[in-house]
């Protein structure tokens, strides 16, 4: 059958010499010249080619992805709506209703009241392929709202106006605005827009036409877009800009910075267009982050030791920096937040998430919040007011579902509010969690947070999933997933590699998996994969791995060095095409990466180093394990091209017969597709391809 045909993408002559070496490079023409538009027929036609060979060679297994969507949609609530929460008059909340993809926003009147709909996202969704919510924020008096939205999948949102006193929509909106990727809480909703205190207008941040947001303006509401004012504007194209409020609200935040510096300005949020006060003036490889409590800046940074340290300003002298809390070897600080009465200070111990309170009186002494299990995911949940004598608390683990608690600072008891409901049923006795620590090969200890079913056999001969990141010091929590449950009730395991590229153990473990220590990250992978084969956990061929954006990159380098370990591998949105991307300074986010990964262009070793794992650049001819790649055709972090030109290059090179697909989603970006069931239908097509390749009874 023609459709069952893989598609052979052509080569074309293309070459550039760096630093005196010669890069061939067949498949460059897969980038459209006319980039970010999409539009060349040669191109098109190819990614068409390839998402119809996908629906071909997954024709078969269609029933099986059936039975797994709906194992996993009857997992989820559909009527599920979250905990409401005060906000000034006013409690907060979000609703499903049975069927919807989308949430509805609600609030009502702190004194009584009926509830009100403040925002549809149905309704904005209908008759879109895309949909997706950046940010939600409301004016100190509670009668206006600004809220963004994506309707492509390419990170580019319009903010909207709506006045609460009378439901109506203002007139005006601002275009290719800045947001936070995804809004889906409260919580998670507030995203480089804020209301100046009055009410009067908004800052915001605006992405220019390489994706990066370098300008903050003010738009005045009832005023032409095109008279917002520049508040700040950033030089230095490795840099993005954002917006935010200090716990109080008595102060916006300009923060600007790379991977590895920070800046902040602050500019009174009752007069957008003072002056910005400057706290420090940057200093590279210094992070910062800054609240405010009664005159006092509180400063978390990472200027004397990676695990961060708590300094204290004066508002009037905001460089002037006295330590507070010193830096501890075992206590990684990630976070500092100011209330009326006291301050939290966020961290990691030996990996695992804590949260202590402290008074500004006795700022030595904390209170930790107490959790029950050995491993798990815990933080501070909602929490909008600046006096709360009762903080919101999130957790989860690995056979925990979410729970949400009320944490009673004076008595410090906590108290149950809400825990994940799973409708089709679930009895955490039927799973087991461990810890493990796994020596990588130069004798540093990886921790491997794992579940299985209690019944596991360590005999070798079980399937294993694999999952891992491993970059921008993005920790990968053991939280709960609903989804993983799928593959847990077939008979395999599933772990999270906790390997440096992450800050799952501090900043040094971050710090320790970057630039020219990003080996590795790669290396850790493996060693950890080959550990678990050696307790016994599974065996080579029967490990299934995954990860997806900078975990694709992952992906691609350890199919590269170590195939044979593979028995299925899931690259969604891959970072592949590394020696390319970085030899490009108009890509979108190239210049504010060379601090990730180095700068190829000035530096001859940086260039050699990634030459050297760049995981387009070291297909070679060997077998390579079944694979399924993803991409989004608006996705501005991963163009499209970088997993074509790796399915490509892989189909010419590879000496396997091993099912290769590629899947590019032509309307969608980095996320995927986008509401809650679609997204449902494209892991369930994930855990198909693996228990397919894995030959598990469906």
């Amino acid at each position: 059958m023609t459709e069952l045909t893989p598609p052979i993408a052509e080569t074309r002559p293309h070459s550039f010499t760096v630093h005196g070496v010669t890069i061939k490079d067949p498949y460059a023409w897969l980038k459209d010249p006319n980039y970010p538009e999409v539009d060349d027929p040669q191109v098109l036609a190819y990614l068409e080619a390839e998402n119809a060979y996908f629906e071909g060679v997954m024709a078969p297994h269609k029933p099986l992805t059936e039975r797994l969507y709906e194992e996993m949609k009857a997992r989820i609530k559909e009527d599920d709506s979250s905990v409401p929460q005060k906000d000034g008059d006013w409690l907060y909340w979000t609703a499903f209703e049975t069927g919807g993809q989308y949430r509805k926003w609600w609030r009502r009147p702190v004194a009584g009241g009926p509830d009100e709909l403040i925002l549809d996202e149905p309704a904005l969704a209908a008759g879109k392929e895309y949909f997706r919510l950046g940010a939600i924020v409301f004016s100190e008096d509670g009668t206006l709202m600004a809220y963004s939205t994506d309707a492509d999948g390419s990170e580019r949102y319009t903010i909207r106006f709506k006045s609460l006193a009378d439901g109506a929509p203002l007139a005006e909106e601002i275009d290719g605005v800045s947001g936070k990727w995804g809004a889906d809480s409260i919580e998670g909703a507030i995203g480089n827009i804020v209301f100046t205190t009055d009410g009067s207008g908004v800052l915001y941040g605006l992405t220019d036409e390489h994706w990066r947001t370098r300008t903050i303006k003010f738009h005045r509401l009832g005023t032409p877009v095109a008279d917002d004012v520049v508040i700040y504007y950033e030089e230095d194209a490795s840099f993005s800009v954002g917006v935010d409020m200090t716990s109080n609200r008595r102060w916006i935040v300009l923060a600007t910075g790379g991977h590895d510096t920070t800046e902040v300005y602050l500019l009174p949020a009752n007069n957008p267009l003072a002056t910005p006060l400057l706290v420090s003036a940057r200093k590279t490889g210094r992070e910062y982050d800054v609240d405010e409590h009664d005159g006092t800046l509180f400063i978390h940074t990472n200027d004397v030791d990676p695990n961060f340290r708590l300094c204290t300003a004066p508002i009037a002298t905001p460089g002037e920096w006295t330590e507070l809390i010193a830096p501890s070897a075992h206590f990684y600080m990630t976070g500092i937040d100011c209330f009326q009465d006291f301050f939290i200070v966020d961290g990691r111990e030996d990996g695992l998430d804590q949260i202590e309170i402290r008074r500004y009186e006795t700022p030595l002494e904390a209170q930790r919040i107490a959790f029950p299990e050995a491993s798990y995911d815990a933080g501070l949940g909602n929490n909008p007011e600046y006096d709360m004598a009762v903080l919101r608390v999130g957790y989860e683990s690995m056979v925990t579902p979410g729970t949400e608690y009320d944490y009673d600072v004076a008595s410090g008891t906590l108290t149950t509010l809400k825990v994940q409901e799973i409708p089709s049923g679930y009895d955490a006795e039927k799973y087991r969690t461990e810890r493990l620590k796994i020596t990588a090969r130069d004798g540093t200890e990886v921790p491997v947070s794992i579940v299985y079913p209690k019944d596991f056999p360590r005999d070798g001969s079980a399937p294993l999933f694999l999952y891992a990141y491993g970059a921008y010091g993005y920790a990968i929590p053991p939280g709960f997933s609903t989804g993983r449950l799928s593959l847990l009730d077939r008979g395999f395991a599933y772990a999270i590699a906790h390997i440096r590229g992450g800050d799952d153990l501090g900043q040094q473990w971050y710090l320790d998996g970057k630039l020219e220590k990003r080996a590795n990250t790669f290396n850790d992978f493996v060693d950890v994969a080959k550990g678990l084969v050696e307790g016994g956990w599974t065996s080579s061929g029967k490990i299934a791995i995954a990860g997806r954006s900078a975990g694709g990159e992952l992906m691609g380098a350890v199919v590269n060095s170590d195939p044979e370990l593979w028995g299925a591998v899931i690259a969604d949105v891959p970072f592949v095409d590394v020696l390319n991307t970085m030899l490009d300074g108009d890509l979108p986010l190239t210049p504010g990466e060379w601090p990730e990964w180095g700068n190829p262009i000035e530096d001859k070793a940086a260039f050699e180093l990634i030459r050297s794992y760049s995981p387009y650049d070291q297909v070679t001819a060997q077998d390579y394990p079944p694979m399924f790649i993803s991409g989004g055709l608006n996705d501005p972090r991963v163009t499209y091209w970088e997993p074509a030109k790796w399915a490509a290059k892989l189909r010419a090179t590879k000496t396997d017969d091993n099912v290769l697909l590629l899947k590019t989603n032509m309307g969608a970006g980095h996320g995927g597709k986008s509401g809650r069931f679609e997204s449902l239908r494209e892991a369930a097509e994930e855990h198909a391809f693996v228990l397919w390749q894995l030959g598990v009874e469906s």
